[in-house]
């Protein structure tokens, strides 16, 4: 889609066949190893594929991607929802285990199983009625829920390893970002956009990064301890989010509007690049030496 010589047609089916063929690698993963436990992941996947599919049908069509990006923006928080919520507990239950720090964490309560409802239905009624009341009233309670659910894991106590309470940011946007989306929608505070924003430079690009960081120290067998380097990245993956919610309007850009637009794009997309120069070098050698 960069290059507009490609044609949005190749464009769209190069893009749409991503996500299809990563849901199809996921539930041959879970066929595989009987994990029907872990469906719900693979049913998130490929909804996510089909909106995307949506979009581009809608965008070739010259119709409205209102409704497409709204479903992917809902199934995307879901997901933040289930994997986020299940990650940054589980971790942290490991790390104050590891420590003997107590109490420990509960993984899955009635509390999270509300949660999870209260944000399903939300997300659900925002898609069908954008502009409902209700649909803003119960994005906020969802939100509220979430940040209730976030206090509960006691993340502030990882605070001495970054790997572990990038987890607990991470959720805490989407958590944010439904309340956000909330008031919007009752004039009370964010526009809808900035509000988004909250989700996918928030939420989207900082726990992508948590995952991506933990992930690659365990399977080359390094220690599971952020760096320098890797603080570096939470840091500027967070202060691009920063700049870019609390940006004066771009409708009317003003000089400053231009200077925390650009300063956010350097420092969200500079958190990858780092994450690229810092983490691919060894992730090249794991891979060579299999």
């Amino acid at each position: 889609m960069a290059f507009p010589w490609v044609g949005a047609t190749t464009a769209a089916v190069v893009d749409g066949a991503f996500l299809a063929l990563l849901a199809t690698y996921i539930w041959r993963e879970i066929t595989a190893a009987g994990s029907w436990d872990r469906a719900p992941i693979g049913i998130l996947v490929t909804l996510y594929a089909v909106t995307n599919i949506l979009f581009h049908l809608s965008a070739l069509r010259g119709a409205p991607t209102d409704l497409p990006e709204r479903l992917a923006l809902s199934v995307m928080t879901l997901m933040l929802t289930v994997i986020g919520g299940r990650l940054a507990p589980t971790f942290t239950r490991e790390y104050l285990a590891d420590r003997n720090m107590s109490p420990l964490p509960v993984v899955f309560s009635s509390v999270d199983g509300v949660a999870i409802a209260l944000v399903l239905v939300s997300v659900v009624t925002w898609t069908i009625e954008p502009e409902s009341v209700w649909a803003g009233v119960l994005l906020i309670v969802a939100g509220a829920a979430s940040l209730v659910r976030l206090l509960r894991w006691g993340g502030w106590r990882t605070w001495r390893e970054p790997l572990v309470l990038i987890l607990h940011i991470g959720y805490g946007w989407v958590g944010l970002f439904l309340v956000a989306l909330g008031a919007s929608i009752l004039e009370a505070g964010f526009t809808p956009e900035n509000a988004v924003h909250l989700l996918t430079t928030g939420a989207m690009g900082t726990m992508t990064l948590a995952v991506m960081t933990r992930a690659s120290l365990g399977h080359t067998g390094r220690a599971r301890h952020a760096d320098r380097l890797t603080v570096t990245i939470y840091l500027l993956v967070n202060i691009g989010t920063l700049l870019r919610i609390f940006a004066p309007n771009p409708e009317t850009p003003t000089a400053l509007t231009h200077a925390m637009l650009g300063l956010s794009a350097l420092g969200w997309s500079g958190a990858y690049l780092l994450f690229a120069v810092a983490y691919g070098p060894f992730l090249i050698r794991a891979s060579l030496d299999e």
